[in-house]
């Protein structure tokens, strides 16, 4: 039996053959799953516009709102809500990068006049025990039913009306900066998301 003799062409071209093989699989796994993930995404998506929003019957996603702001990586979105064609309210996303360990994006559910209906957490990386405590009841309970022109959106030591979270200042802090964005990008574009003919 002759052995085949390992020279630099054998292996620079089994290498090439490998990465092909390893490069159509990765993508055609790729591609199969395009579909299941985005609509697992819309599905999370519309799950808390339910969560954040007052009772509406249009489609806000199909609706949104993409609002550039200086400062941030991506657009804010704004999901503006009607029911029987009156405007019922709008959700928008904040997010800040100044979590402890990176990104915190919330979606704030605001009612027509400002005031905070409800919100939902949609991604962190916090400290698990400590920072990951802000999807809590406890904790959210205290932006509903406030109006943040009224309601300081800072951190108690920091001359605010939020308590923080016990050992996650800084968490905390980045959830109010990402209210606060949310806030005031309702404000500014309640006009244009208040009309169902945009």
């Amino acid at each position: 039996m002759v052995r085949n003799e390992s020279t630099l062409l054998n292996m620079v071209l089994a290498l090439i053959v490998i990465t092909v093989v390893a490069g159509f699989s990765l993508g055609y796994v790729n591609d199969i799953t395009l579909e299941p993930k985005a609509k697992a995404k819309l599905a999370k998506k519309m799950t808390a516009l339910e969560r954040v929003l007052p009772d509406f019957d249009n489609r806000p996603v199909s609706e949104i709102l993409l609002v550039k702001v200086e400062g941030a990586k991506d657009s804010v979105e704004i999901y503006p809500a009607f029911k029987e064609g009156a405007f019922v309210g709008a959700a928008v996303v904040g997010a800040s990068e100044k979590g402890y360990s990176g990104l915190v994006k919330i979606m704030v559910g605001f009612e027509p006049d400002g005031t905070v209906h409800n919100i939902v957490v949609l991604e962190q990386k916090e400290t698990p025990g400590l920072g990951t405590k802000m999807k809590g009841e406890k904790f959210l309970r205290q932006f509903r039913d406030r109006h943040p022109a009224n309601f300081e959106l800072k951190v108690t030591k920091d001359g605010g009306e939020v308590d923080a979270l016990t050992g996650a200042t800084i968490s905390t802090r980045a959830f109010t900066e990402a209210a606060q964005m949310a806030y005031e990008e309702f404000v500014k574009n309640k006009e244009l998301i208040t009309t169902t003919d945009r």
